[in-house]
């Protein structure tokens, strides 16, 4: 027990590294489905797996100081992310028959590295606030990488309830910190609340209020008000 948690407030050791490889092989699904959207070819597939996801836990990890960055120091990063990679590519009609495969890898994605992000944070010392938000920004950092390499918006900039389901994930996980409840149950719980927002972000048109536009203007159709997959809320 004393591998996984550290004075009884820390998640650390194989269940923090499976929660960061989990988030790194879904991230990295979501980056090859993206791929083969965009017509990629097989390596041009792996170069977006891999940065979908390790670019928010290689950010994460310059930021908090752990170098080298885990992605680059363990080749099980690369694995998962070739393995992800190799899945899409031979699977890829099974894997089509998800609504918008993209968001939901996505959503899984982010779940997994907004908890692991704000666990890694707090293990090395990082005060519980931004501990939150590097929690998020490890989230949304693959992502925002993978829409950019395939040239669309980023999806975090496109939907209210990205950063924020992250931030909220990150912030349960920071709490129960402050609070001493323990890790395990704040990553469980953060994780489902992330998960759960994207959901209904995707599937109910869930978002933040926002500026109507000049009377007589019609939005445009990447407008905040737009659902993530194309559809109007």
């Amino acid at each position: 027990m004393n591998d996984i948690l550290t004075h009884g407030r820390h998640l650390t050791g194989p269940f923090l590294i499976a929660l960061d490889l989990l988030g790194t092989f879904v991230f990295a699904l979501s980056g090859a489905a993206a791929a083969v959207k965009s017509k990629l070819d097989l390596f041009g597939l792996m170069v977006l797996a891999f940065a979908a996801g390790n670019a928010g836990g290689i950010s994460r990890d310059l930021l908090i100081g752990a170098v080298p960055p885990a992605a680059i120091a363990d080749w099980s990063y690369v694995g998962v992310s070739v393995l992800a990679g190799f899945a899409v590519f031979f699977w890829y009609p099974t894997i089509a028959r998800l609504t918008n495969p993209v968001l939901w890898f996505d959503a899984m994605g982010l779940a997994f590295f907004a908890v692991a992000g704000a666990q890694k944070a707090l293990v090395h010392g990082i005060n519980p606030v931004m501990a939150a938000l590097l929690g998020m920004f490890t989230g949304i950092g693959g992502g925002m990488l993978r829409d950019v390499l395939v040239v669309e918006i980023p999806v975090v900039l496109r939907a209210d309830l990205y950063a924020l389901a992250a931030l909220a994930a990150a912030t349960v996980v920071a709490v129960g910190h402050v609070l001493h409840v323990p890790p395990i149950a704040t990553t469980i719980v953060g994780g489902i609340l992330c998960f759960a927002l994207r959901y209904m972000a995707i599937q109910h048109g869930w978002h933040l209020p926002t500026a109507w536009p000049l009377r007589g203007q019609r939005r445009e159709s990447n407008a905040p008000d737009s659902r993530p997959d194309g559809r109007r809320s």
